[in-house]
Formats: C-alpha cells, sequence, structure tokens
C-alpha cells in the first residue's frame, strides 16, 4: 500500500477511534485527489478498515471507486467486484456514520442506479436501495433523492410492489444530504410515483402525483415538468372526464409556456369534449409519433375507454330504460353488443347499477342502492377521519416547528421594524403636509365656496 493511502488509512482510525467525525470529514474532503491517485491500492485500504467501525472512512473510499464507473466503461467482472463491496457496504455500514456525508452516499447510490439501469440490472438494486433509503432517513417520512432511485429501478424492472410504502406515505420533511438535494430529485420522484400509480390504474393518486411535479415552485419550464403535464392532462381527462386549468398556486412560467411545448395534447383536449371516440382516433392517427416517442398511447387508450363509459353514465342520468341498439347510437359504439359488453363490464366493476333484459334487449337503469349505514362503511368513515386528525397533527407540528425556526424569526423581525419605519415615516409626512399646505387648502375652500354660490344665482335667476 502506498505511503499516501496508509497515511489516509491511519487518519481515519485515530480519527475514528477519537470520535471526531466532523474532522474526519474535513480531513477526506481535503484527501481525494490522495485517493484518485492510487486507484490500484483501494481495495487494500478497505481491507484494512473495519466496516463496523470506520464506515465513514470507508464510504469516501468506496465512492471513489463508484465513481470511476462514469468515466471508464467497466467489464461485467469489474463491476460485479464493484457492486458486491457497494451491497456489503450498504446493508452493513453504521448509518450514525453516514449521517456525517450523507451527499458522498446518496451520489454513490445514485451512479450504481444508473448503471444497473444501463446494464438491464435494475431489479438486483431494488433490496439495497431501500436499505439506503433507512441509513438516511431520519424518520419514515422524510423525502430522500434516493426514493427517485427506488422508483426509476422498480419502473425499469416492472417490480412496483417494493415502491408501494415509499410512495404511499405522506412526506412531511425532505433530508437536506449535505446541500446535495436537489429539485430534480423532488420532481423526479412525483414523476416516477405518478408513472406506477398510473401502471397499477390507481389514477387518483397518479393524477395528484403529476400535479405535484407540475405546480412546483419554478422560475423556469424544466423537461421533467413538460413530460409530467403531458401524463397530467391524460390522467385528468380519465380521472374527471375534463381538463380546465392547472391549479391557482402553479408557478406563472409554468401556465405561460407549458401548453407551447404540448400542441399535440391540447387537440386531444378538444377532441375528448366531443364525446366521439372516432376524432380522438383521428388526432392520435395524426400524431402517433409524438405520442409513441412519449410512451403515452396506453394512457391515450385509457382516455378512450373512460370516454365511452362517461358517455353510457351520462345516460343514466337521462333515461330510466334504453334498448341496447340506442345505447350503441348514443354513445357512438359500433353495435348492441358492443354496447352490452360495455355494460356488463361496468355493472361488475360497480360504476353503474343496471339491469339487461336479454329477452327484450333492454337495459333499466336504477339509483345508488348505498345507504351508508353499514358496518363497513362506518369503518371506512373513521378511517378516513383518523386520517384528518392525523393530518392536522402533523400540520401543527410544522407549524411550530416554523415558529420557533431562527431563518422565520429573523425575517419576521426585519418585517416588522420596516413596517415601523415606514409607518413613522408617514406619520412624519402627512404632518409636515398638513401644516404647510392648510393654507391652500382653506383658499381652495373659500373659492369653491364662492362659485357655488355664484352658480346657484344662475340657475335660480
Amino acid at each position: 500500500m502506498a505511503g499516501n493511502v496508509e497515511d489516509f488509512v491511519n487518519n481515519v482510525r485515530n480519527l475514528t477511534a477519537q470520535g471526531h467525525f466532523s474532522q474526519l470529514c474535513d480531513y477526506m474532503n481535503k484527501s481525494w485527489q490522495v485517493l484518485f491517485k492510487n486507484m490500484c491500492h483501494l481495495d487494500t485500504a478497505l481491507e484494512a478498515l473495519d466496516l463496523q467501525e470506520h464506515s465513514l472512512g470507508m464510504l469516501y473510499i468506496l465512492y471513489v471507486k463508484v465513481s470511476m464507473l462514469t468515466s471508464s466503461n467497466a467489464s461485467a467482472e469489474e463491476f460485479e467486484q464493484l457492486f458486491f463491496q457497494y451491497q456489503l457496504f450498504v446493508t452493513q455500514c453504521i448509518s450514525s456514520q453516514v449521517q456525517y456525508s450523507t451527499g458522498n452516499f446518496t451520489q454513490m447510490c445514485h451512479i450504481i442506479t444508473q448503471e444497473l439501469c444501463k446494464r438491464k440490472m435494475a431489479i438486483r438494486g431494488i433490496r439495497s436501495l431501500c436499505i439506503a433509503i433507512s441509513k438516511v432517513q431520519t424518520e419514515p417520512s422524510q423525502l430522500t433523492s434516493l426514493h427517485s432511485d427506488l422508483c426509476q429501478l422498480c419502473l425499469d424492472s416492472k417490480c412496483f410492489k417494493p415502491a408501494f410504502p415509499y410512495i404511499t406515505v405522506e412526506i412531511s420533511d425532505i433530508a437536506k444530504e449535505n446541500g446535495w438535494y436537489e429539485c430534480k430529485h423532488f420532481l423526479s420522484y412525483y414523476y416516477y410515483s405518478g408513472m406506477i400509480f398510473a401502471a397499477l390504474k390507481q389514477y387518483g393518486r397518479a393524477l395528484y402525483c403529476f400535479e405535484q411535479a407540475v405546480s412546483c415552485p419554478a422560475t423556469v419550464v424544466s423537461h421533467i415538468m413538460v413530460e409530467a403535464y403531458k401524463k397530467y392532462i391524460l390522467v385528468r381527462l380519465i380521472v374527471e372526464g375534463e381538463f380546465l386549468s392547472l391549479p391557482k398556486y402553479t408557478s406563472q412560467v409554468i401556465t405561460r409556456f407549458v401548453k407551447l411545448f404540448t400542441v399535440e395534447y391540447n387537440e386531444l383536449v378538444q377532441a375528448f369534449y366531443t364525446n366521439d371516440p372516432s376524432k380522438i382516433n383521428a388526432v392520435v392517427e395524426s400524431h402517433t409519433a409524438v405520442f409513441a416517442s412519449d410512451k403515452n398511447l396506453g394512457l391515450i387508450k385509457q382516455v378512450v375507454a373512460s370516454m365511452q363509459k362517461r358517455n353510457i353514465q351520462r345516460l343514466t342520468k337521462t333515461f330510466l330504460t334504453l334498448s341496447l341498439s340506442d345505447v350503441a347510437a348514443r354513445t357512438f359504439l359500433q353495435g348492441p353488443e358492443e354496447a352490452e359488453l360495455h355494460l356488463r363490464q361496468m355493472i361488475e366493476d360497480g360504476e353503474i347499477i343496471a339491469y339487461i333484459d336479454q329477452e327484450s334487449h333492454m337495459v333499466s337503469f336504477y339509483d345508488d342502492s348505498e345507504k351508508y349505514n353499514t358496518a363497513s362503511m362506518f369503518k371506512e368513515i373513521d378511517k378516513q377521519i383518523q386520517n384528518v386528525t392525523e393530518l392536522d397533527r402533523k400540520i401543527a407540528n410544522l407549524d411550530q416547528n416554523i415558529q420557533v425556526n431562527p431563518m422565520y424569526v429573523q425575517k419576521v423581525k426585519t418585517i416588522s421594524t420596516q413596517d415601523e419605519d415606514f409607518d413613522g415615516g408617514l406619520l412624519s409626512t402627512s404632518s409636515s403636509s398638513t401644516s404647510t399646505s392648510s393654507q391652500p387648502l382653506s383658499m381652495l375652500s373659500s373659492t369653491s365656496s364662492r362659485s357655488f354660490n355664484m352658480l346657484s344665482k344662475l340657475m335660480f335667476k
């Protein structure tokens, strides 16, 4: 082992034994060049350290090795060896030491994630990334930059179940990660989460995620926001059957310019309002290349299916009984057979309450028979009440934390001081202007009275 690397290992041992982890971070941040120049000795340095004692020092060494993947084409064998070291470190490292350098830890995980996706091995990184998230988090509801990596691996491998606990939790905090957390991680997390929910056909949750990505405060339109906006349009048509506008709290730069990048989707919305599937199909055929490159053809098919269901649901508000042929004609379906298939599927899914008479080929529509007095309904209402109560508690805690935040307190003091100065200046200015302009005002008053008297004499003369 080279002398410089040996000195590095000794300093890691000494500072760790003394518990001076902040000083150790400062020292290692100044030793990057030493580690990069001695790449061939890093494995020996890793073997000289104990993972249970020197997790922070080993993190820096392993990060240097992993960072070289971005600039070199490592062979399959070299990557397997490095990936084994990465998995061993993530599963056995001491989280209390990793907390001193979460930025380097998450950057190392980002590089491994991209490499796994590039090598078509995304599913192999899911388990270790779940463990890595627990090492970075200080509470289960905290969002980290690794959440977006986990969602990306699950999407790439089409294995959605491991991501579900991380995308259904109510986020109440964001990890700072020593300043390494960026806006793209926030946008990617909600964008990927929306894609997972859409793949599972949980369109309500998908709509919420895409809305968070689109309405994030911004000064420029990012590519992630544009892609999220495209899917937001489609999912909102599926869930609500309309697309009016973005939320009021969306940044103005988004509301002004994002539509310029989604002309084809705006045409699709206009075709949707006609309630005619053929017009939507015409828009899709004219812009197939765009929709295919955006990988939104599947969602567009769901939009067409949603429109057909809404056409049928609209009939239930107007008619009590209707023939299958009339249903087909009024909903732009090809015939009574196709209409019956759609009706049966909607009845099974509980989307409408109806009865089909096979002899007369008539369908009868009924009102909702739910009286909301069953035990299951009471249980669901109680669950929703508990969720609202928990949300109120979290909001109260956040409000309390903001009130004692030093930056917030200083800001409030600054604003109150400025207000006092403004009020005092305004009062002094008003008093001086009143004293100096009292004579002109009296002259104006007497002139006005004389003018009024003259006008009166002329009117009543």
